[in-house]
């Protein structure tokens, strides 16, 4: 990668830092991504969900629509790569987790 596409790379996350709300969120991955484009990138998301769930790629294609080549690469990410499926994953859970305690004090 060359030193300009590392800069522009580099931008773009931080770009994606400087978000503060989901609407924020929504607004710039509307207006940065095309339809198809998010479709894919929410689409890897959730298969990387089941797949830590246990899920086969079977029930994966059914549920997602996504090819077994996605699921295979998702796959192999969560396994093999830097971690960045996992830690979203678990910070995911950890709010969802947090929500329901919320959710039985009240």
């Amino acid at each position: 990668m060359s030193h300009l596409e590392q800069k522009h790379k580099d931008n773009f996350y931080d770009a994606v830092l400087s978000l503060k709300t989901r609407d924020e969120c929504v607004a710039f991955f509307d207006d940065i991504c095309t339809i198809n484009e998010l479709r894919d990138l929410t689409s890897r998301l959730e298969v990387a969900r089941l797949l830590k769930e246990g899920k086969v790629f079977n029930d994966i294609i059914k549920l997602t629509g996504a090819s077994s080549a996605t699921i295979g690469r998702v796959n192999k990410c969560l396994r093999y790569g830097p971690g960045g499926y996992r830690t979203v994953l678990e910070r995911l859970e950890t709010r969802e987790d947090e929500g329901l305690q919320q959710d039985i004090k009240e």
